[in-house]
């Protein structure tokens, strides 16, 4: 952590009284400070745009429901088991808009779920603490409750602000449980006492027989929908399972490194490398195995705002038998390929579709997808949070949209946003509204850090409209991905804790 930067928490976290955030295990108590802003002060408006006719979208996808998951929209960072990002439910259309600059907390709470008493329950990751579950109160962004998880030194040489493990992908299944795979390499599931009001440890699965902990962590875990848990190691490519009933854990290895999570069908799970896709089933004692595979478009390079050489894309399975990534060429591309087994008289790859321009196109977060329609955004030139000239860097600019053709043959781009800047957000949609919402940083003549949220129509690609959530390093969401209540109002992990915007 450079200089400046440590100076900044210092002074920021001291002076409202909330350093005792930064200390492990504890969470800030009711009525902690808001986080802090950091000057210069924007130059910019605190809103811009007009509010937004409702406008819902017709043929939006319904993803099946995974038995073992929590509601569909409430369970992971993408919403369901398609990894769609899509909500059925409305998010804010810009009317009065109030956001809340949340409560000085420690840690990026990068998945946002909702619980049957419709709380936050999510976990959040720390350069300085072991990661933490927490249950937040949707009102108030208080913190309820908090749960300490397993730590372990990091693996490897990904950056500690780019380390996703025990924290960046959770899943709340069926029975309102967190299920996590933690940093020493077990599966950890937290329950709730009867009334809600605090964790209790229900199980914890050791996998160190199969991942080592010495060389390799998982990146994500999933139920199928026979009840198997599968999971993805980052480092040697490993992709397993456990049969929660008998113990017994069977594992591949695909020897390329896996930086996503994962997406699982009815009878199929599909994977993303830095170098393929695959799609994966199981042998009658329950090994996965490969059903088919596809090499995407890479050109080797780790380009700015990226993780890894190769796709920053969780894969999006779609109704009609398809499955959408981007690739990792120059310019990127949009991909999406055919999910059946066997083909007859057709190829597996639909259409490649480039997007945004060359030498300035970079995707580390998952695609928005609803019906035939998929949604890219551009995160080339995000950098290191403790970059000296971090506060400096602003991102290159671009949404677009492309559609698959009705008879399947080829895909078109619809449109493209020239102007939206996101640096790292995980972006969602509202199928009852037909706003895609995301979280920007536009240049400021005078100099400011400032953070919007921003909402774009779907339809036509334009900006509707931008609210102003923040200033500074605390403000800096770090690829966590944001979420809508079923109340309407949207969240999002940021660096200093949880930040909130609703309808007035």
């Amino acid at each position: 952590m450079n200089l400046r930067i440590s100076e900044l928490f210092r002074v920021s976290l001291v002076t409202l009284g909330a350093a005792c955030a930064l200390m492990p295990g504890l969470a800030q108590a009711a009525g902690a400070d808001p986080i802090p802003s950091t000057p210069p002060a924007p130059t910019l408006p605190d809103f811009s745009g007009k509010t937004f006719k409702a406008t819902p979208i017709k043929g939006a996808t319904k993803a099946p429901q995974n038995p073992f998951l929590a509601k569909n929209q409430k369970s992971n960072i993408h919403n369901d088991t398609w990894m769609t990002g899509t909500y059925t439910w409305p998010g804010p259309v810009g009317r009065n808009l109030v956001a809340d600059s949340g409560r000085a907390q420690n840690g990026i709470c990068s998945t946002i779920a909702f619980d049957r008493r419709g709380r936050i329950v999510t976990v959040c990751v720390s350069t300085i603490s072991p990661p933490q579950a927490r249950i937040v109160d949707p009102d108030t962004l208080e913190v309820l409750d908090t749960y300490d998880l397993p730590d372990a030194p990091p693996v490897g040489d990904t950056p500690a602000y780019q380390n996703f493990s025990a924290g960046g992908y959770f899943y709340l299944d069926n029975r309102d449980r967190l299920v996590i795979p933690t940093r020493d390499n077990h599966i950890t599931i937290l329950g709730q006492t009867p009334d809600g009001s605090a964790f209790q440890l229900v199980k914890r699965y050791d996998l160190t027989s199969v991942v080592d902990p010495e060389k390799e962590r998982m990146n994500s875990a999933l139920p199928d929908f026979q009840g198997r848990l599968w999971f993805v190691v980052k480092q040697t490519g490993k992709v397993g399972n456990l049969d929660p009933k008998t113990g017994k854990i069977r594992v591949l290895r695909l020897n390329e490194e896996i930086q996503n999570s994962f997406t699982v069908d009815r009878n199929a799970v599909y994977v993303v490398t830095s170098k393929r896709l695959y799609k994966l089933g199981k042998r009658r004692n329950g090994k996965p195995k490969v059903l088919w595979k596809t090499k995407y478009r890479n050109d080797g390079r780790v380009k700015p705002g990226q993780v890894d050489a190769g796709t920053g894309t969780t894969p999006d399975v779609m109704t009609g038998g398809y499955v959408a990534i981007v690739d990792n060429a120059n310019p990127e591309n949009v991909v999406v390929y055919r999910t059946a087994n066997r083909l007859r008289g057709k190829k597996r790859k639909v259409c490649e579709v480039p997007v945004f321009r060359r030498n300035a196109s970079a995707t580390e977060n998952s695609l928005i997808t609803t019906g035939r329609s998929i949604i890219v955004e551009n995160n080339y030139g995000y950098t290191d949070i403790f970059a000296p000239d971090a506060a400096s860097v602003v991102t290159e600019p671009g949404f677009a949209r492309v559609d698959i053709r009705r008879n399947g043959r080829g895909c078109r781009k619809v449109w493209t946003n020239r102007t939206a800047r996101a640096p790292s957000v995980v972006p969602k949609m509202s199928a009852k509204t037909g706003l895609i919402y995301t979280y920007t940083r536009p240049p400021d003549p005078g100099g400011s850090q400032g953070y919007y949220w921003t909402a774009i129509d779907f339809r036509t690609g334009e900006t509707a409209w931008n609210k102003y959530a923040g200033s500074g390093f605390f403000f800096n969401n770090n690829y966590a991905g944001l979420g809508l209540g079923p109340g309407g109002t949207a969240y999002l992990g940021v660096i200093g804790g949880i930040v909130s915007l609703r309808d007035g």
